[in-house]
């Protein structure tokens, strides 16, 4: 263990205290919260206990998953809530990333005697509950979600009245405060202005498990602040050095790790390796994947095998959640397969395993994902089975950087011009979609540049510098994160210690083996993997189809943008459930589909793609009288082509295409700038207005992913007669 001391605001230390008899009420608590007679505090663990009870200073702790950082904060709670040193304290305040987390940890709380509640965005009929109980005392811990930080009447009327009456505040996955960090999250900058705002000689603890000595040294110097005023996250000028950010690093390594990587030849052999593998693996554990498309996909092959597993992504409905978490908990189910909203925070120490169904961007990702494993158990098997695509996948949600310096400007002018507008009124001043608007929103919130009010976003009308020599370097240790996930699975040598050094684990020795992974031991798990599995599993990925939707509503706002369209579309104006042959971020399909709505290629539809657009329409038959096709600036020649080749299966005439007038239209915009661009510039000729009049028609386009092409299309159609119109695309997403 690293122990070092930063410049901070200077601590408080409690005069005359019994450190001895403090460490031993310490230990009785930790007894309590484990359930273990025999239980003890580490060290380490007592030296960031005592730092923040006796001496009330700033802490980071960065350590493996599974050391006891939780133990750390809740020891520190009972001990200050007691009033073990000094005074007793008000309650300790922990914002909390995950769902999970916050339940894992509240039943912890419980187990301690510690009375410890939540507020998040799956409880709101018990806030004014909860509420009440903190007014009156009887909340020991108050777990809050990142995103009630930014929120207008928890930040201005809860959230200062809670800073001044804290007893000990905590920072749990304290990375995601770092823009370096490999999940940063803009909520979590809002903690600066917390901390700031908190009374002299409240303690406060950060917590990380996955911090590279760059992302550790940026949130040490967050911790540092005591100007509110700053509204930058750093620490202000004139912040003290005669006390310090106490920062406790410990080493990486996890002893019952068993890592390997297992190259396979295609999408069909994993699965098949899977369904073959995951029965012989000691316990339960997670699947990863990197798209929602995946997660269902394996899930539905895995299950197809007879093997008990549930879906886990952003997109499952938060009961269901919170009961596939309980179900693997308690071993009900196999595996959970998951994206990686099943990461931080997790708590089941005897998770026996950890397979990856294609690699994560960034090495400092995939240790704090397979860090669920092995916690209590003496060993955990730890499989990457890397993909093809993985660096497309990469590439395809690569959207994340902080926005050119002109759309920033426009939203700030937009703000300064109009006064308070919501996010979705925004976006008919820019181009930028809704997710990365919303993250630029909250940065320049911290920034103190924007203020979250009811209704909105107003401005502040304060000085505000676009660093954009921050957020190129930024992008660039993004893409070098992901060559070095490339390293990882290239290496030769120990592939624990590549993860450490990837990490800066100050612990670790030069020429250091973990002497368990594969390369260290030559061995690796899985079984063989028959060619008949290979060949079903092939055969199931290569069944294309996807249901397809228009659009039923008018965003809001169009006005702005000179559209008189607003409210819900008429019923003679609608467009019909369609299909896809797949999905852009699927396994099986998505690389051929990605590979061939790359705007410079193909001519013509990939051979390929042919068998699976007959494939597709031979199962849905739709019962159409005519096609028309969605002409395309950037990929006319296959859209055409396919217009062309699906008449012909069909046995229908193709009447022609919408056009495209004006300018080029940009697909790298927000819905709202997305349907004006249509709007303005998709155009029936009249040949094709006549033709559809009275019919039935299949509206053929390359890809859809707002929906409006096919929503305006669908609309012109209908309005110039058409009795229904059903879409048919390559690609969604």
């Amino acid at each position: 263990m690293v122990a070092r001391t930063l410049p901070d605001v200077p601590a408080t230390p409690v005069p005359d205290v019994d450190r001895t008899a403090l460490r031993a009420q310490a230990e009785e608590v930790l007894r309590a919260l484990v359930g273990r007679e025999d239980a003890h505090l580490h060290e380490d663990q007592w030296q960031a206990v005592e730092a923040l009870v006796a001496d009330r200073r700033r802490v980071l702790v960065v350590q493996r998953t599974g050391w006891g950082k939780s133990a750390v904060y809740f020891v520190a709670t009972a001990l200050l809530r007691r009033g073990a040193a000094g005074p007793p304290r008000g309650a300790t305040i922990i914002v909390s990333p995950l769902l999970a987390l916050m339940r894992n940890q509240v039943e912890a709380a419980r187990r301690a005697g510690i009375a410890a509640e939540t507020l998040n965005s799956a409880n709101q009929q018990d806030w004014d509950d909860v509420h009440a109980r903190i007014a009156a005392g009887e909340v020991d811990v108050l777990l809050v979600s990142p995103e009630r930080l930014n929120n207008p009447g928890f930040r201005d009327e809860v959230l200062p009245r809670l800073a001044a009456d804290a007893g000990l505040v905590v920072v749990d996955e304290a990375h995601c405060v770092s823009d370096w960090g490999h999940d940063f999250r803009p909520d979590y900058r809002r903690i600066g202005t917390l901390l700031a705002d908190l009374p002299a000689g409240v303690p406060v603890l950060a917590t990380t498990a996955t911090a590279n000595a760059r992302v550790t040294a940026d949130v040490a110097e967050q911790l540092a602040v005591t100007d509110a005023s700053s509204g930058t996250g750093v620490a202000a000028p004139d912040a003290r050095d005669d006390a310090g950010t106490l920062v406790l690093r410990g080493t990486l390594d996890r002893p019952s790790l068993r890592l390997q990587v297992t190259a396979l030849p295609d999408v069909a052999t994993r699965l098949a390796w899977l369904a073959a593998t995951l029965p012989g693996l000691a316990g339960s554990g997670i699947v990863y994947c990197l798209t929602v498309a995946a997660v269902d996909q394996v899930t539905e092959h895995l299950r197809a095998a007879g093997l008990d597993v549930r879906a886990y992504t952003g997109q499952t409905d938060p009961t269901e959640r919170e009961q596939a978490e309980a179900d693997l908990l308690a071993n009900r189910v196999k595996a959970l397969v998951a994206t990686s909203a099943l990461g931080m925070g997790y708590d089941k120490p005897d998770l026996g395993f950890v397979v990856h169904v294609g690699a994560p961007s960034s090495p400092i990702a995939y240790y704090q994902q397979v860090g669920r494993a092995g916690r209590a158990t003496a060993r955990a098997d730890v499989v990457l089975l890397p993909g093809h695509d993985d660096q497309a996948i990469w590439e395809w949600f690569a959207s994340t950087a902080f926005p050119p310096e002109d759309q920033v400007r426009a939203t700030l002018d937009a703000l300064d011009a109009h006064g308070t507008l919501s996010t979705a009124a925004l976006e008919t001043f820019v181009t930028l979609r809704r997710s990365r608007l919303e993250g630029m929103l909250k940065v320049l919130d911290v920034d103190g540049a924007v203020r979250r009010v009811r209704g909105g976003w107003e401005s502040t009308g304060r000085p505000w510098a676009y660093d954009g020599e921050r957020y190129a370097r930024v992008t660039a240790a993004r893409r070098a994160e992901q060559r070095t996930m490339l390293d990882y699975q290239a290496t030769a040598g120990c592939r624990m210690a590549f993860l450490r050094a990837a990490l800066d684990d100050p612990d670790l020795p030069a020429g250091w083996r973990c002497g368990r992974c594969d390369r260290c031991t030559g061995e690796s798990v899985g079984a063989a993997v028959d060619a008949a599995d290979v060949a079903h599993a092939r055969e199931l990925l290569s069944v294309p189809g996807e249901p397809v939707t228009a659009r039923r509503q008018w965003p809001s706002g169009l006005a702005t943008l000179g559209l008189q369209l607003k409210g819900r579309l008429g019923a003679d104006e609608q467009v019909d459930e369609g299909r896809a042959v797949g999905r852009l971020d699927a396994l099986g399909w998505g690389g051929p589909l990605r590979e061939a709505l790359r705007e410079q290629l193909p001519a013509e539809l990939p051979v390929n793609l042919r068998t699976a657009v007959r494939t597709v329409l031979e199962a849905w038959a739709p019962q159409v009288d005519v096609v028309v096709g969605v002409a395309s600036e950037t990929r006319g020649a296959l859209v055409e082509h396919l217009a062309v080749g699906t008449a012909r299966l069909l046995g229908v005439p193709l009447v022609g295409a919408l056009v495209p007038t004006g300018t080029p239209s940009r697909h790298d915009v927000n819905s709202a700038q997305r349907l004006a661009d249509v709007v303005r510039h998709l155009d029936l000729p009249d040949d094709v207005a006549v033709a559809v009049a009275g019919q039935r028609v299949l509206l053929v386009d390359d890809r859809t992913d707002t929906g409006w092409t096919l929503t305006v299309a669908g609309r012109l159609l209908r309005r110039a007669g058409a009795t229904q119109v059903l879409p048919f695309v390559l690609g969604v997403g």
